[in-house]
C-alpha cells in the first residue's frame, strides 16, 4: 500500500508558493487542495480530508468555511491538524469578532502550528498558552526573483523611466491600496521635496503628481530588473479593520537585489525581523507622513547609506528560500508524529 499524502488546504498556489509546495512534497508526498480554483470547493477540500485517505491536514487561514471545515474533518479522522498561521493582529470588525472564540479554539486545539515569521509565533503563543509546538517556516520569494538581475538590466529600467544617471529612484511594488500605505506615500514623496522619481508598479490607480511615472502590474521577469534599478523599495503599509500586513513578500524581493526596503512597523516582515532599522533598511511609524518623507530625503542625499544598508540586506535576506520554508513545515510534521521518517 502507497504511504498517505499530507493534505495542504489553500486558496491559491501563487507564484511565490510553487517551489515551497514543490520541496515539501519531494520530501513528505503532499496533496495541495486549492479550493480558490473550485476543484475541490471549500467543502469539498474538507470532505476529502474527512475521508482519511491522507496522514495528516495542513490549513491556512483563508476562505469563510475552509479552516474550521478541515479543522473538523481532521478530527473525524483522527490525524493530526497542524495550522498555517500568517495572522499577527485579529481584525477589528464585528464579523471577525465573531469569529475569534472559534480561532482561539483552533489555536489550542491544533497539534502543531506553523507561522509566517516569529511575529506571527508570538501572537498565537499568546492565544495558545503552553502546549507549545509552534515552527516557524520563513517566507520566501519565487526563486526567479531571488536570481541577482544584471547591471544592464538595471540601467535600462532607469533609462526607461527617466531615472538614468545620479537621479533618486524610488519603487514602490504592489497593490495601489489604502491599506498598503498608498496615500501616506504620495503624501510624504510631495512633501520631501526630492527632484528624483517615484515608480509605482502593480495593480490600482494612483494619483498624478510630478515625478511619479505609473508602470501597472508587471511579471517577475521585469521587477527584478527594476528592484535592482530602484534606490529604495518603499512599503508603507497602514493596519485597517480588515488589514495588517502580513509580511509583504517585495521587501524580500527588493532585499535580495541589494535593494534596501523603507517599511513601516506595520509590516510583517519588520515585525518579523527581516528589516532592520539602520542595518539594512529603514523604519518608520505607520501613517506618519513626516517620518517617511525624511527617511526618503535621508536615503536621497547619502548614496554611501544605501549602498551600506543594501549590501546587509541581501546578506540577510538570503537565509529566506524555499528550502526553509519547507524545513518550518517539517518540523510541524515531525513534532506530531506525521513526517515521514516516523512512518518508514
Amino acid at each position: 500500500m502507497s504511504e498517505r499524502p499530507v493534505a495542504l488546504v489553500t486558496g491559491e498556489v501563487s507564484a511565490y508558493r510553487r517551489e515551497p509546495f514543490r520541496l515539501l512534497a519531494e520530501a513528505e508526498g503532499l496533496e495541495v487542495l486549492a479550493w480558490r480554483t473550485g476543484n475541490p470547493t471549500q467543502a469539498g477540500a474538507a470532505r476529502l480530508v474527512a475521508t482519511g485517505r491522507h496522514r495528516a491536514a495542513v490549513c491556512g487561514l483563508s476562505g469563510r468555511m475552509a479552516l474550521p471545515a478541515t479543522y473538523l474533518a481532521a478530527r473525524r479522522a483522527r490525524i493530526p491538524f497542524i495550522l498555517w498561521a500568517s495572522l499577527w493582529a485579529h481584525p477589528q470588525t464585528p464579523a471577525h469578532a465573531l469569529s475569534f472564540p472559534l480561532m482561539r479554539r483552533i489555536y489550542r486545539g491544533a497539534d502543531a502550528i506553523v507561522t509566517y515569521g516569529p511575529h506571527v509565533s508570538r501572537y498565537v503563543e499568546r492565544h495558545r498558552g503552553t502546549r507549545g509546538a509552534v515552527f516557524v517556516a520563513p517566507q520566501a520569494c519565487a526563486p526567479e526573483l531571488a536570481r541577482s538581475a544584471s547591471a544592464e538590466e538595471a540601467r535600462a529600467w532607469r533609462a526607461r523611466i527617466g531615472a538614468d544617471g545620479a537621479r533618486f529612484l524610488a519603487l514602490f511594488a504592489g497593490r495601489l491600496a489604502r491599506e498598503k500605505g498608498i496615500d501616506v506615500l504620495m503624501a510624504a514623496w510631495r512633501a520631501s521635496g526630492i527632484t528624483g522619481t517615484l515608480a509605482l508598479a502593480g495593480e490600482g490607480r494612483g494619483p498624478a503628481a510630478p515625478g511619479v511615472v505609473h508602470l501597472g502590474r508587471l511579471g517577475p521577469d521585469e521587477l527584478r530588473g527594476l528592484y535592482a534599478a530602484a534606490d529604495t523599495l518603499v512599503l508603507p503599509s497602514i493596519r485597517t479593520a480588515t488589514f495588517t500586513e502580513p509580511w509583504g513578500f517585495v521587501v524580500n524581493e527588493a532585499m535580495h537585489q541589494g535593494t534596501p526596503p523603507i517599511a513601516s512597523d506595520a509590516v510583517g516582515a519588520v515585525a518579523g525581523g527581516l528589516v532592520r532599522d539602520g542595518r539594512n533598511g529603514l523604519v518608520v511609524p505607520a501613517g506618519d507622513v513626516a517620518a517617511l518623507a525624511a527617511r526618503l530625503r535621508a536615503l536621497a542625499g547619502n548614496p554611501q547609506l544605501r549602498e551600506q544598508l543594501g549590501a546587509a540586506a541581501r546578506r540577510d535576506v538570503a537565509p529566506y528560500t524555499p528550502e526553509a520554508w519547507a524545513r518550518g513545515v517539517q518540523q510541524a510534521l515531525h513534532a506530531v508524529g506525521a513526517g515521514r521518517r516516523e512512518r518508514g
